[in-house]
């Protein structure tokens, strides 16, 4: 920490030669633009809506992968959020990764199934305008959740043309797609969307009976010199899991890699919003509500604890969001000030943990009610103190309050919870500081330093009694700090390359848990991260553009477990390599497409690093047709039919026929090769 105020203060001493136009925001757009003056660090970029439109992707939640490093996996049904790794995390569904969408957060606190939880299947990946990714902790306006960077998710106002839209695949994949834009309604613009997906799935003993409907509505019209937008978005989604199996029970010919040994596990979800959002050019303010549930039946263990009724557990999270955040820029010659705030209440009216079978209540293990409320404040300092030379320096100051209420006295466990509600509340100052040079006008560089943080889960901060175990535990830290540098470089080398890359280093405080699969805390110990990062874009011609991107990371703990010091200091699921590789080509006479690899390295399943995950190759396919008034797609997911492992867990279960519990790796496949071909009509 003191390292770090050091070389705050040493970016804070002045050199009064230098001279500089106004220095302005700059909105720009796609990974082609000219980023060199205009960012912060290296680890930022912008994705326009042709790259989206030019990604064959399996599910919605890969639209996160366009930020280079990130892999986005799925261990259960198709309408659960994703499993993110970013630098070296295993990012759970988004505990360490803030991603918003229009303005709103998307990353759930005190969820019912993890902390962060980033359900992105809301989104209609053909009205996104741009996707907007910051990785690091180095971005004075990103709080909560904010150690490994976070991604800005904006739909569009208008669009070119209405399209309706059929889309039909292997296992009964359908989707229907209308969408359309209008000038002059009500003194502005108006968009809407509707999107209604079915899919089964290639499971060998169940269907997946996915059953989503998404809408959009949105109403844009210029005001005091600004853009306002008032935006309705709606979400439901049911469906049945094919979760992670374990190796064994494949291996023993019990089940196939598509099998389940759990076949009534799945869930239903839904999400409403509506919100507001003011832009122009030195300001920005916009405000929600949001309505969100989640009924969550899973399996992992399946007769680990109960030998008699099974491990199957109800996860369920009812809430309401209310929040809103918003900036002013004050530019005067050279520099150019920021302030900031941003608020978030979220009333949870129920998040709860319940015993099942066959989807049935069996009890209670934890229950609870809860309101927990955020502010934070932060303020900015931009100067161009030469023509080459840009600091920034950034301070922001958060607060958190928890009050949560127990919903039962006694568990299923026949142990006394009703001490472990209560209130806590808890503060924190982070700083950040970037400094860009430009060597020359085609290469720029950077050394960024920042801190960061992600909350913990309410009922971790308040709980005295282990719900599982019935033993006394202590309440978790409100706040978990994070502190991370950056040494990088982007280079325009031609209009048609564009290169970047940094070296990074990023280190968690020693931390408690609360895990909402288990319902009790638990410990984790403090660890660093570091790695490289290298992308390059090459548009060969005005027809064909090549992108690669490798990703190397490295994750450790930084001291021994104190309840088993045999363990070693490897983080489970911290992934090592990760490379992308597309080619792409877009035709003057309407014919697009692209071919994209993703390959993830090696990972240690467990501490001591003896049990190793597998690497993965998979590639995906498109090739796409435009004419005047229609069009038609063909994609092919798992163009090579790779059986690799999607994901992969190492820990305990235990069949109904087993007498002892067994170590085992548990894993997904990712789902055979599939064709996909869509049709649309525009209007």
């Amino acid at each position: 920490m003191n390292k770090f105020l050091v070389s705050l203060l040493v970016a804070l001493v002045p050199n009064s030669s230098f001279a500089i136009d106004v220095i302005e925001e700059l909105n720009v757009i796609g990974r082609k633009t000219n980023l060199i003056g205009s960012s912060v660090s290296a680890s930022e970029g912008y994705v326009d809506q042709f790259e989206i439109k030019l990604r064959p992707m399996l599910r919605p939640g890969e639209i996160l992968e366009l930020v280079p490093g990130m892999v986005a996996t799925q261990h259960s049904g198709s309408g659960k959020a994703n499993q993110y790794f970013l630098r070296g995390f295993n990012l759970d569904h988004g505990t360490d990764f803030a991603t918003f969408v229009d303005g709103m957060p998307v990353n759930m606190r005190t969820h019912g199934h993890g902390q962060g939880y980033t359900d992105i299947n809301f989104i209609i990946s053909e009205v996104v305008d741009n996707l907007a990714y910051k990785k690091g902790p180095y971005y004075v306006k990103t709080g909560d959740f904010s150690g490994a960077g976070s991604a800005s998710i904006s739909t569009a106002n208008t669009l070119k043309e209405g399209e309706l839209a059929f889309h039909f695949g292997e296992d009964k994949y359908q989707r229907i797609l209308i969408t359309n834009s209008e000038n002059n309604v009500l003194g502005g613009d108006f968009l809407y969307a509707v999107e209604i997906q079915q899919y089964d799935g290639p499971w060998t003993d169940i269907s997946e009976d996915a059953d989503k409907t998404n809408f959009l509505f949105k109403h844009t019209r210029r005001i005091n010199e600004g853009d306002l937008s008032i935006t309705f978005m709606g979400y439901d989604n049911s469906w049945n899991s094919a979760d992670q199996i374990p190796e064994r029970a494949v291996n023993s010919g019990l089940i196939n890699e598509l099998g389940s040994l759990d076949t009534n596990v799945g869930g239903e979800s839904s999400r409403y919003s509506l919100s507001t959002e003011w832009k122009a050019d030195r300001a920005y303010f916009s405000a929600y509500v949001i309505d969100y549930d989640l009924d969550l039946f899973s399996n992992f263990t399946y007769f680990l604890d109960d030998a008699v009724n099974g491990d199957q557990f109800e996860q369920v999270d009812n809430r309401r969001i209310i929040g809103g955040q918003g900036h002013y820029h004050f530019v005067n010659g050279k520099m150019r000030n920021t302030i900031g705030a941003d608020l978030r209440y979220d009333d949870i009216a129920e998040v709860a943990l319940y015993k099942s079978k066959n989807r049935q209540r069996l009890g209670a293990i934890k229950a609870d009610e809860l309101k927990e409320y955020s502010i934070g404040l932060y303020a900015q300092n931009q100067m161009q103190w030469t023509d080459k030379l840009k600091i920034t320096i950034g301070v922001r100051f958060d607060y958190f309050d928890f009050d949560v209420d127990t919903l039962i006295d006694t568990n299923i466990n026949n142990i006394d919870v009703s001490d472990n509600g209560g209130n806590a509340d808890d503060s924190n100052v982070t700083l950040k500081a970037s400094a860009s040079y430009q060597f020359t006008k085609t290469f720029e560089g950077y050394v960024s330093a920042g801190q960061g943080f992600h909350s913990n889960d309410a009922r971790g901060t308040t709980i005295v009694v282990d719900p599982v175990e019935g033993t006394d535990v202590d309440p978790v830290d409100p706040i978990v700090d994070s502190l991370g540098y950056e040494l990088g470089f982007r280079s325009f080398i031609t209009d048609a390359l564009n290169v970047s890359g940094a070296l990074w280093y990023l280190e968690l405080d020693s931390e408690l848990l609360f895990v909402g699969d288990a319902g009790n805390t638990e410990a984790t110990r403090s660890s660093e991260r570091q790695g490289i990062e290298l992308t390059a874009y090459y548009r060969l011609n005005d027809v064909w553009t090549i992108d690669i991107e490798y990703a190397y990371s490295d994750a450790e703990f930084t001291n021994q477990d104190p309840n088993n010091p045999s363990l070693g200091n490897k983080i489970p699921g911290a992934i090592g390599d990760v490379v992308q590789f597309g080619i792409s080509a877009n035709f003057k006479n309407g014919y697009y497409g692209s071919f994209r690899v993703r390959y993830f390295g090696e990972e240690p399943l467990e501490e001591n690093g003896e049990i190793v995950g597998e690497s993965a190759t998979i590639a995906n396919a498109m090739i796409a047709k435009d004419w005047k008034s229609y069009g038609m797609k063909l994609e092919i997911l798992n163009l090579f039919d790779s059986d690799d492992r999607d994901i992969e867990y190492f820990y305990e279960s235990r069949f109904a026929s087993e007498i002892d519990p067994v170590e085992d790796i548990h894993y997904k496949v990712f789902e055979p090769r599939t064709f996909r071909i869509s049709g649309h009509i525009k209007f």
